[in-house]
């Protein structure tokens, strides 16, 4: 049988991943697939370093449109990145009737909505396994393997920057600036790391796993962001001596009002597993009425991790290349007429517990004062510590984790805690789920 002819848009950490693993391991690959793959045309800016690793196994061109318009292609792997040139290679691919493969969040979360239409309309498949977690297989999960349950929650460490930052903080005591420098300096920061440590990674991951978990159209522009740059060790120091471990977590969940969808750091318990996952590796929660509580783990990044979800992703398409169209699995695993217009829930709508750090003067009634606004908007308090004073300060750390209320709620307390006289400084916030079953 012929074997199916693949181009290569991109061929850096992730594209030299691919075409390694897929060469050793071609044999294994035809066996699964059913027929061979071969990558036989790769576009690169850089045809230097493409034929260094390719080593003559593949044509080279720097010209990316000539191989979404060469009509001996059957797939188009897009790594370029991106939601410019990689958009406009991505239609122009499925309007010649090619399959995409990709790894690029972002522009699934940005246009993922228009260009699943137009795969939809043209018969062909877009496949992303690779644009969350690496190499964990979180999406055909969601997709398939948990297409029995209705989704109830998902909730993921799913940067490996931000959580390799906060575990080592947490292990040494050293400062957020510190530990970013340490983590540029290892690679696991971009020179400008805003993507990763403000959320917006994150953020584009979890509208992926939303739209696929929920049945809904992507909606990355609802999605409240929140990074890590302004936690201190401190706190950090502080949860963990209340029991907790802070994360920064993608959360999305079906409530009785709308779909929850949020990015930021969280307290969680320590004895949760998904507390426990250090360094740069990604994990995955999903809550399902059925099965419970799963989780998926491994790595979230890397060349040859990430290159494995995106040869999976190949051998899923060569496996139905022939199949109907509309006998293949929904790009958002549910039919396209069958998405919900469930609403998303504000921020201020969502309902979830806090962590909330006050510096206040070391005089009597300041607790007097701060329990009755809490009180007075409804919100309980479920444990509170009061730091003693060091040696020459006049202020104290006061440390309440309250139970569950409204995000709403819990911004104005802040607002009229911060309007105390004897309250010094802003009001540190940090939302805390127990993820329990």
């Amino acid at each position: 049988m012929k074997p199916i002819q693949v181009g290569l848009l991109g061929i850096g950490t992730v594209g030299g991943g691919t075409f390694s693993v897929l060469l050793r391991n071609r044999e294994e690959i035809s066996r699964r697939a059913g027929r061979a793959i071969v990558i036989t045309t790769v576009a690169d800016k850089d045809t230097a370093r493409a034929k260094a690793i390719t080593q003559g196994e593949a044509t080279i061109t720097d010209d990316a449109f000539s191989v979404v318009n060469d009509p001996a292609i059957d797939i188009v792997v897009e790594l370029i990145g991106g939601t410019g040139v990689a958009k406009q290679l991505v239609m122009k691919a499925i309007e010649n009737g090619k399959h995409v493969v990709t790894a690029n969040k972002a522009l699934l979360a940005h246009h993922g909505n228009e260009i699943f239409a137009a795969a939809h309309k043209k018969g062909v498949m877009v496949a992303f396994e690779a644009a969350v977690a690496g190499g964990v297989p979180i999406i055909k999960s969601l997709r398939e393997g948990l297409a029995a349950n209705r989704i109830e929650w998902i909730v993921g460490i799913i940067n490996g920057t931000s959580n390799f930052i906060l575990s080592k903080m947490r292990e040494t005591g050293a400062s957020f600036a510190q530990v970013l420098e340490q983590a540029k300096a290892l690679g696991y920061a971009e020179a400008d790391p805003t993507f990763d440590i403000e959320g917006i990674d994150a953020a584009h991951k979890l509208t992926l796993m939303s739209a696929i978990g929920f049945g809904i159209p992507m909606q990355f522009s609802a999605a409240y962001t929140e990074g890590i740059s302004k936690l201190t060790r401190e706190d950090i120091r502080f949860a963990e001596e209340l029991g907790y471990r802070i994360k920064l977590l993608g959360i999305t969940k079906r409530t009785a009002a709308g779909i929850e969808l949020r990015v930021h750091p969280t307290l969680i318990p320590k004895e949760r597993l998904i507390a426990n996952v250090e360094g740069v590796m990604n994990a995955i929660v999903v809550k399902g009425d059925a099965v419970g509580q799963t989780m998926f783990y491994g790595a979230g990044a890397g060349a040859e991790p990430t290159g494995s979800a995106v040869i999976g992703d190949l051998i899923d398409v060569a496996r139905t290349l022939t199949a109907d169209p509309e006998h293949r699995v929904p790009h958002l695993a549910f039919q396209p007429d069958q998405l919900s217009d469930i609403a998303l829930l504000p921020m201020d709508e969502v309902n979830t517990a806090y962590y909330l750090r006050l510096q206040v003067l070391d005089q009597p009634g300041v607790l007097a004062d701060i329990t009755r606004i809490l009180a007075d908007l409804g919100i309980s308090i479920g444990a509170m510590v009061q730091k003693e004073p060091t040696e020459g300060e006049t202020s104290v750390n006061i440390i309440m984790l309250t139970h569950q209320t409204l995000e709403k709620q819990v911004n104005q307390a802040i607002a009229k805690i911060e309007a105390l006289a004897v309250v010094t400084g802003k009001v540190t916030r940090i939302r805390l789920e127990e993820l329990d079953s």
